[in-house]
């Protein structure tokens, strides 16, 4: 099950970048915190408006980008 559509982009959130379900919350910045350690539920605690399938979609949005695959985002 893909989570892609709460990936979304508009140019005036966060300069189109990919964010979360047009929230302020750029998916680099999602994946920087997973890869420094911080645990689904610290992120969480930190940022209240997030969900756990956020996060998710992040990884799964990373994992696809890195192997090449250009993805259609939704506009925020």
């Amino acid at each position: 099950m893909s989570r892609l559509d709460r990936i979304t982009s508009h140019p005036e959130i966060c300069h189109g970048q990919p964010v979360v379900r047009g929230l302020r919350y750029p998916v680099s910045m999602l994946l920087g915190l997973l890869s420094s350690g911080m645990t689904y539920e610290e992120i969480l605690d930190d940022y209240a408006d997030l969900e756990r399938e956020d996060l998710l979609a992040a990884l799964e949005y990373g994992a696809l980008t890195i192997s090449g695959q250009r993805l259609p985002l939704g506009a925020a």
